[in-house]
């Protein structure tokens, strides 16, 4: 008895030591970060209006910056906001996928393409947020990702409304044009985005913000054309609709998002204090999570409940739809491309 009681005594020893190894595996698995520095102390491009502190050193290791994963610094918050809704997005896509058949049901596809582009925005900018403060061409480089992800997303947004969202007397409307139009605004978006970036460091602040903004404010107003005219359809008729009320609030949280991310607040008025929490950016991506989730289950009821309306509309326009999509993608893509090279002749310029 006093034998088997001294093994288990030696074994609880055994595993107290391993216990008390687990910090010292951690600590080596994880070390120590480098801490983050004011914004006097990494090259203009990094900084942002307002923001003081909370900075990650450039010219660090890969590794060190997805190891800011689980650090505090300012841009955490925009990583892991961003990073979770692809994760939810995923979770929906597979929950989606038990019941629609992607693949043979050609109705299904614009879905598809929706879910898709919403997961290619939302992993673009959890990337450049997570890896932009390497180098400044790093920093060029994942933002003009960030932007084709973008366009991606609007043009995947233009397409499920249009297929999905479109009542029978907008889509005649609209029919002829809607889609060609969406994809060169998305293309025109990405362009605007990418040049603005590239031309910061010689236009004034509000002027780099018109370059991202307008092109985008265009392409929204006519992606979401098929569902503002199909909730002022659904007023004038005393509807209650389920996926009304989703596109009602697709449009409201798209509008706050806009706002904050086109004005700096409130960091204007608290200067250094919404370094790590409170920024507007955060705010903006937070609100734009929320337009995009919204937006996914009103598609969803959407595919469900309007099958006879979509068909007899669409015939067969999902794969005209999809080949568009892909000519929209490689545009912006081929854009982001040429832009980065621009940026990089410039670099090397400087450093000369």
């Amino acid at each position: 008895m006093a034998t088997v009681v001294m093994e288990q005594i030696g074994r609880l020893f055994i595993n107290a030591q391993q216990l008390r190894q687990i910090p010292q595996l951690l600590e080596s698995a994880f070390p120590t970060l480098p801490c983050t520095v004011k914004a006097s102390d990494v090259p203009w491009v990094f900084r942002e209006p307002h923001i003081l502190t909370g900075y990650r050193q450039p010219d660090q290791s890969w590794r060190y910056y997805f190891l800011t994963l689980f650090q505090r610094h300012n841009e955490a918050l925009n990583v892991w906001t961003h990073l979770l809704a692809a994760l939810i997005i995923l979770v929906k896509w597979q929950e989606i996928s038990e019941t629609v058949d992607f693949l043979r049901e050609p109705h299904a596809q614009p879905l598809f393409i929706v879910l898709l582009a919403a997961f290619t925005y939302l992993s673009c900018s959890a990337l450049a947020h997570l890896l932009s403060a390497k180098s400044e061409l790093s920093h060029y480089t994942f933002y003009f990702l960030d932007y084709v992800g973008v366009a991606v997303y609007q043009y995947g947004s233009a397409l499920a409304h249009f297929y999905y969202a479109i009542e029978g007397d907008w889509h005649t409307r609209v029919q002829g044009f809607f889609l060609p139009a969406a994809a060169f605004f998305a293309w025109l978006s990405c362009l605007g985005c990418c040049y603005g970036k590239y031309a910061s460091p010689g236009l004034p602040k509000f002027a780099h913000k018109l370059f991202q903004v307008v092109p985008s404010g265009l392409a929204y107003c006519l992606d979401i054309s098929p569902v503002v005219h199909r909730i002022y359809s659904c007023y004038q008729q005393g509807c209650s609709d389920p996926a009304v009320a989703y596109h009602r609030y697709q449009v409201l949280f798209f509008l706050i998002s806009a706002y904050f991310f086109s004005y700096p607040h409130p960091e204007c008025w608290f200067p250094g204090k919404c370094d790590f929490f409170g920024q507007g950016h955060q705010i903006f991506h937070v609100f734009l999570v929320l337009c995009t989730l919204v937006q996914v289950e009103a598609l969803r009821i959407d595919f469900t409940e309007r099958r006879p309306l979509y068909e007899q509309l669409h015939g067969d326009l999902a794969h005209d739809a999809i080949a568009l999509f892909i000519f929209t993608a490689c545009c912006s893509a081929l854009t982001a491309f040429y832009v980065r090279k621009r940026v990089r002749t410039a670099l090397h310029e400087k450093e000369e």
